[in-house]
């Protein structure tokens, strides 16, 4: 049984990830909706309930976002995919593409997923001292999924309210788990 669940606003944008026992007590409370149920049933003294796996408040919130998405070592593996930015092996690290000994920032712009054998390799030097090029140019993450989910794993019943790309939505967050 999944242990959180979707919440949707009145309008059916997703707004955060909270657990089964947060989304049941919303539902008993008629301040949401069950719109997706989750594997299992809930029991109680009077009552049988369907685990929600994604509900829809019956009121709109205004919420104010957030716009920057907390850097952690956890995303950025989820971000690169658990790959390395130079060699595409499977990444064990992360590495200041340039370097912070030399002035360069903790940023999303300046963090990559690396291998240790790489990382090793690079040292205090940047790709182009060493001939060297990033598969990918390191950014923040966008989107609502990044807001919502930030690096968990979707539940596979959520991809309907959610702005997944496919192999995103399968490959990346599972594999930094």
């Amino acid at each position: 049984m999944g242990s959180s669940s979707l919440v949707l606003n009145a309008t059916y944008e997703p707004l955060c990830v909270v657990s089964v026992r947060r989304a049941t007590i919303l539902v008993l409370t008629d301040k949401a909706e069950c719109i997706s149920d989750g594997d299992g049933i809930l029991h109680s003294a009077r009552q049988t309930l369907p685990v929600p796996s994604v509900v829809r408040l019956t009121r709109y919130v205004r919420v104010p976002y957030r716009t920057h998405i907390g850097l952690s070592r956890r995303a950025i593996f989820a971000r690169d995919a658990g790959r390395c930015a130079y060699c595409r092996g499977s990444a064990e690290t992360i590495d200041h593409v340039f370097p912070r000994s030399r002035g360069g920032l903790h940023a999303w712009e300046n963090v990559v997923a690396a291998c240790a054998k790489c990382n090793h390799s690079k040292g205090d030097k940047t790709p182009a001292e060493l001939g060297w090029r990033l598969h990918s140019i390191p950014q923040a993450p966008r989107g609502v999924a990044w807001r919502v989910l930030g690096h968990r794993t979707p539940d596979p019943r959520w991809m309907d309210w959610l702005d997944l790309p496919d192999n995103h939505a399968a490959a990346a967050p599972a594999e930094a788990a």
